[in-house]
C-alpha cells in the first residue's frame, strides 16, 4: 500500500460504513423477494395442466418487432454492455434498459422478480470486491483502526458498483426480450437461426411440465401436512422426505409417458408445427441496427472517456 492513498479510520466505523449497510441491503433483498411473490400469486389457484406460454399479447414495437432480429440484436447488444468500463456509461446503458421496459410496456412485478434472481449473485460482488481488489499506483484505501490486512479499495467498490450496474441493465432487457413474445414463437425464431430444433422442444416441453411438477409436489405437501406431518430434524423427518422426493419422481416419470404417447396419437413425429410464419420486414432492420448503433456509441464514448 506504500503507493496508495491510504485513509484512516477508526475500527467502529467499519460496522457503520460496511456491515450495517451490508445487513440493510439482504433485508431490503428479503422484503422486496416477499412482496415481488406476494404480487405474482394470483387470488385463485390456476390450473397448472396449461402453463401459460402464449400470454404475451401486445401491439407495442417490441411485441411487434420480428423475433429473429429482436434476439440478435439484444444479446448482441448486451455483449455491448458487457464491454463498459466506465461507470457514467453503464449507468447510460442502464438508461436505456429502462427505457426499453417502458416502450415494452413490461410489468414491474416480474421485472423485480427478474432483479430478485441475481440479487444475491451482484451483492457479492459489492461485499468482496472492495476487499479483495489488488492495490495499484493512485487507488485510495481505507484502513480501519489497526487492521492494515483489511483495507476497503474504493478502486475495487467502483469496479464492483460498474459490474452490478451492468448486470441490472442486461437483465432488464431480458424481459423485452422474452415477454413480447409467446415462448413457442421465441423458441422457432431460435431454430430459425440455426439453434437445433429438438434443444428448443426441450426448452418448451421443460417449461410448460415444471409448472405442472410444481402444482404435483404442492399438492403432494399438503396432503402430508393434512396427515400431521410436520418437519423436524430427525429420522423420520428424512425419511418422510425421501418417500416424498421418490414419489414425485416416479409420478412425474408416469406423467412423462402419457404425455410422449398422448403427442405421438396426435401425430408427433419429432417436429413440432410452426407456431407462426416469421416475415422480416424493413423496419425491423432498421430498428435493429438503430439499437447496434446505440451499442456502439456507448463502446466509443466508454473508450474516450477511459483514455481522458
Amino acid at each position: 500500500m506504500v503507493d496508495a492513498d491510504i485513509i484512516g479510520l477508526p475500527l467502529w466505523y467499519l460496522p457503520a460504513l460496511v456491515i450495517v449497510p451490508m445487513i440493510v441491503l439482504v433485508a431490503a433483498i428479503k422484503r422486496l423477494s416477499r412482496f415481488a411473490h406476494t404480487r405474482s400469486t394470483p387470488g385463485e389457484a390456476p390450473d397448472w395442466s396449461v402453463p401459460p406460454v402464449d400470454t404475451a399479447a401486445g401491439s407495442t414495437l417490441f411485441h411487434r418487432w420480428d423475433v429473429r432480429c429482436k434476439l440478435i440484436t439484444i444479446l448482441v447488444y448486451s455483449f455491448m454492455i458487457t464491454a463498459l468500463t466506465q461507470v457514467t456509461m453503464a449507468l447510460a446503458a442502464l438508461g436505456l434498459s429502462c427505457l426499453a421496459l417502458v416502450a415494452a410496456r413490461a410489468s414491474p412485478t416480474r421485472v423485480l422478480l427478474r432483479l430478485l434472481a441475481i440479487a444475491g449473485f451482484v451483492s457479492m460482488f459489492l461485499v468482496i470486491m472492495p476487499f479483495t481488489a489488488p492495490v495499484r499506483v493512485g487507488d485510495t484505501v481505507i484502513v480501519f483502526g489497526r487492521l492494515d490486512w483489511l483495507g476497503f479499495n474504493l478502486r475495487g467498490l467502483v469496479l464492483a458498483v460498474t459490474i452490478t450496474i451492468k448486470a441490472v441493465a442486461i437483465t432488464l432487457l431480458m424481459e423485452p426480450l422474452l415477454a413480447t413474445a409467446p415462448l413457442p414463437v421465441t423458441l422457432h425464431g431460435l431454430a430459425k437461426l440455426g439453434v437445433p430444433e429438438m434443444i428448443g422442444q426441450m426448452l418448451l416441453l421443460s417449461y410448460r411440465y415444471l409448472h405442472v411438477f410444481r402444482h404435483e409436489a404442492r399438492r403432494m405437501a399438503a396432503g402430508m401436512q393434512v396427515r400431521g406431518f410436520r418437519k423436524r430434524t430427525d429420522l423420520a423427518t428424512l425419511k418422510a422426505v425421501a418417500n416424498f422426493l421418490g414419489m414425485l419422481f416416479v409420478r412425474s416419470f408416469e406423467r412423462t409417458e402419457r404425455v410422449f404417447d398422448a403427442m405421438r396419437a396426435r401425430g408427433y413425429r419429432g417436429r413440432f408445427p410452426e407456431p407462426v410464419e416469421l416475415r422480416l420486414k424493413r423496419r425491423d432492420v432498421i430498428l435493429a441496427g438503430g439499437w447496434l448503433v446505440l451499442g456502439i456509441a456507448l463502446i466509443f464514448l466508454d473508450r474516450l472517456a477511459w483514455q481522458g
